[in-house]
């Protein structure tokens, strides 16, 4: 494989068709190394417009232990606007290429992964890539309290929710943003909310289906 034409071919097929034209996302993407967060295993896939497995179990892809698409990664951070003196903090952590591309963005990123091999994994994969502004933390982001490490500029779901959480929208600096993508399949959207001075202003810019982060609320389903 032609590394550095399948990250060209990646920008200029998948990410720019997205609606994703920020020239400083567009760049950032070619220099910071999406191959070097895939696994061995699915190395040749990075590149590719799907969900990486972060683990060869079933179980752990059941779990949404994956890798988001390259235009999904790319269309979040160029909404969210991240400036250098912002801190961010990050749910679900992953392989920490979604936190690496935060890092170059961001003063600090805290980044939550509640399964501890995958922290373990990427940490060593940001220090790595020379990202030394990203602290992984092994936590639930479901139910850890964050309070002592708020208010941030910048919150970041890396997964889906069934709605978007008090908690965490209640860690928002005036004039900060969360991003998550919320809803069931067949249909969920990606939501940005935005702490206005006249309070929360949401937007639903685009739609897209991704894994579950784990332990966040689920609706009460009612069956007959």
């Amino acid at each position: 494989m032609n590394v550095e034409q399948a990250r060209f071919n990646m920008i200029e097929q998948q990410i720019r068709p997205w609606d994703v034209l920020d020239a400083h996302v567009l760049d950032l993407l070619a220099v910071v190394r999406r191959e070097d967060f895939v696994p061995a295993a699915h190395r040749a896939l990075a590149f590719a417009d799907l969900e990486i497995p972060l683990k060869d179990s079933d179980a752990a892809v059941a779990a949404g232990q994956v890798m988001l698409a390259p235009r999904v990664e790319a269309r979040m951070l160029q909404d969210l606007q991240v400036a250098k003196h912002e801190k961010v903090l990050e749910i679900g952590t992953g392989s920490g290429f979604m936190a690496a591309l935060l890092g170059h963005r961001a003063q600090r990123v805290l980044t939550l992964e509640i399964d501890n091999d995958l922290a373990q994994t990427a940490h060593a994969n940001l220090q790595r890539a020379g990202v030394l502004n990203v602290e992984v933390r092994v936590a639930d982001g479901a139910s850890t309290d964050l309070s002592a490490d708020g208010p941030f500029d910048v919150i970041v779901l890396s997964g889906s929710v069934a709605q978007l959480p008090d908690a965490l929208l209640g860690l928002l600096k005036a004039g900060g943003r969360l991003m998550g993508i919320v809803g069931d399949e067949p249909v969920m959207r990606a939501t940005l909310v935005q702490q206005s001075g006249s309070g929360l202003v949401s937007t639903q810019p685009w739609d897209c289906n991704v894994p579950r982060l784990l332990n966040f609320p689920e609706p009460s389903r009612f069956h007959f």
